[in-house]
């Protein structure tokens, strides 16, 4: 629940620091006061969208915190998210929520301290709180209105989840149906295109790194006279006779060796000839085993030379680099396939038809669990427009089959009828403003039972009812008022007495600037306030008494 509330530079409130407690309370005070001021600033908090103008007159900022107390469920959220401390060991959890909005327009947000997007918070302010606005009249006019609430009060979210994803698949596989269809002859061409340049690359069947192990091959037996040649050449030179490198080394290094014990530094020197003796002896095996195991016969250098002709001749008929035909090849086999698939209207045809058959499913069981809480919801609310002076009036919410579509199978559409004997009509059609505001606000009372949410807001949707039907009003928010708490922003002094806690919101001139204030009213400011309601602006002993009246019955009614 919303346990404390704290605005600074906001509209025109210059500071407030407002502790909320169980129960329902009441936010009254006279036009134009800026009752709906505190809604607002909730709004905002909670990722409503706002800009510069929230900020007050001369401000550089407006600043705005709430602070929640959390159930279980909705902390392990805020440490999954990591805006909370599992390890934090508290009786109760909590979230802070702040809002910060500069003269500019910039804005930003935290939870607990860490910095958050809007959508986050908006995520995280969906299992906090619900607000029932005057705007909810509005949407309870329009189809598509009267349909996500249906959806909203029978917990069909989940099925309407699946339903969208099933009709986006099953869309996605019509279009590609569609296209394959259209594109058939454009695409039979382009395979035949690339059956021909696969046929063609599959005879030289390129691999890859073969071009660049071919190319130096065909180097190495194309220059092959060459290579033997130096072969022998090195090899007589350098070990094959007396006159040879080795020879010459070897005797070279005996000789100054021997004068050795005369003048070390020959020494010296005898010993780096008989390491240039071991290097030349190194060489010579390395050029005895690369003759032992190199191919140069002619026979292999034809078959490499057809085979680099291949390449070259495939790469001017592709217009490509011979080292590029491999991943020619390799995507040219890619989009035949994909192009062949394409062209197996078949398969697709199949993939359609799956498609759609799973999309029906899912929208026959959200058919099904709309049905039942259609009927769920004509019961509660023809129930509660008998106490709402429509005696004998009937509301229906009708569910009528129409093409598949993301939302599913069926509209939806509210009919009432005013009072017994006359058949329900569409509610956009025959309901009186004062006829909508009580149904609203029985819709409105009766949907909030279904939220889980620990806090409700109302904000005037007792707008357009009066006399004994604003006291069934006054019971209602009472009664829900028992299970969680309720807000509730009235002009309604028969719904104003029934609060736990009243608030009043006062507007006046500090110096050059309009401030609004709002403070907790105790017994006798709360009956003085409630007589203002009832009489304006000359408050008699009547009024006072007749307040007083109301707050003792208020207080007597047990819900």
């Amino acid at each position: 629940m919303l346990t404390h509330l704290t605005l600074k530079d906001f509209v025109i409130v210059r500071e407030l620091s407002l502790d909320l407690n169980t129960g329902l309370t009441v936010l009254t005070g006279e036009t134009g006061a800026g009752k709906s001021i505190l809604i607002d600033a909730i709004q905002l908090i909670l990722g409503a969208r706002g800009d510069a103008g929230v900020v007050r007159e001369g401000a550089k900022q407006a600043d705005l915190t709430a602070i929640f107390d959390i159930s279980q469920p909705a902390f392990e959220k805020l440490c999954e998210a990591g805006l909370a401390d599992e390890a934090e060991d508290l009786l109760e959890k909590t979230a802070i929520i702040r809002r910060v909005i500069d003269k500019t327009g910039r804005s930003r947000s935290w939870i607990n301290g860490v910095a958050v997007t809007l959508a986050q918070v908006k995520e995280v302010a969906s299992d906090l709180l619900d607000i029932h606005g005057q705007n909810a009249q509005q949407s309870l006019l329009k189809p598509a209105g009267q349909l996500a609430l249906l959806d909203g009060y029978g917990f069909c979210a989940s099925e309407l989840t699946q339903v969208k994803d099933a009709y986006c698949k099953w869309q996605a596989a019509q279009k590609e149906l569609l296209e394959a269809k259209e594109n058939a002859k454009k695409l039979a061409d382009e395979a035949d295109r690339l059956t021909w340049v696969n046929e063609e690359l599959s005879q030289i069947n390129p691999q890859k790194g073969e071009w660049e192990e071919l190319n130096a091959e065909h180097k190495r037996l194309g220059n092959a006279h060459d290579i033997l040649q130096a072969l022998d050449s090195a090899s007589e030179e350098l070990s094959d006779n007396d006159q040879s490198a080795l020879s010459l080394i070897g005797r070279n290094a005996e000789k100054l060796q021997n004068l050795a014990q005369y003048d070390e530094k020959l020494g010296e020197i005898a010993d780096q000839l008989a390491e240039a003796q071991a290097i030349v002896e190194d060489a010579v095996r390395e050029l005895e085993r690369y003759g032992d195991r190199t191919d140069l016969d002619e026979n292999r250098f034809e078959e490499v030379d057809q085979r680099v002709s291949l390449y070259f001749n495939a790469a001017r008929k592709f217009h490509t680099l011979p080292e590029a035909l491999f991943e020619k090849f390799e995507e040219t086999s890619a989009q035949l396939a994909l192009l062949q698939k394409g062209l197996d209207l078949q398969a697709l045809e199949d993939k359609e038809k799956t498609a759609l058959n799973e999309y029906m499913l899912a929208a026959k069981a959200l058919s099904a669990k709309r049905l039942r809480a259609a009927k769920e919801l004509s019961r509660a609310v023809t129930d509660s427009m008998q106490m709402l002076s429509m005696g004998g009036g009937k509301f229906e919410v009708q569910l009528t089959p129409c093409d598949p579509s993301a939302s599913g199978l069926e509209r939806c559409e509210f009919l009432v009828a005013g009072h017994s004997g006359v058949a329900p009509r569409a509610l956009s059609k025959v309901a009186s403003g004062g006829e909508l505001s009580r149904i609203s606000l029985a819709i409105s009372v009766i949907t909030s039972k279904q939220t889980p949410v620990d806090t409700l807001i109302f904000d005037e949707v007792d707008a357009g009812i009066g006399g004994a039907v604003a006291d069934v009003v006054g019971k209602l928010l009472k009664k829900l008022s028992l299970e969680r708490q309720v807000m509730c922003v009235t002009h309604l002094p028969q719904v104003a007495s029934y609060g736990l806690t009243h608030l009043k919101v006062e507007k006046s001139q500090d110096g050059e600037a309009t401030v609004s204030r709002l403070s907790v009213l105790n017994k006798t400011e709360r009956i003085e306030e409630l007589a203002r309601m009832l009489a304006g602006s000359d408050v008699t002993k009547k009024a006072r008494d007749n307040a007083q009246e109301l707050i003792e019955n208020a207080r007597a009614y047990q819900g």
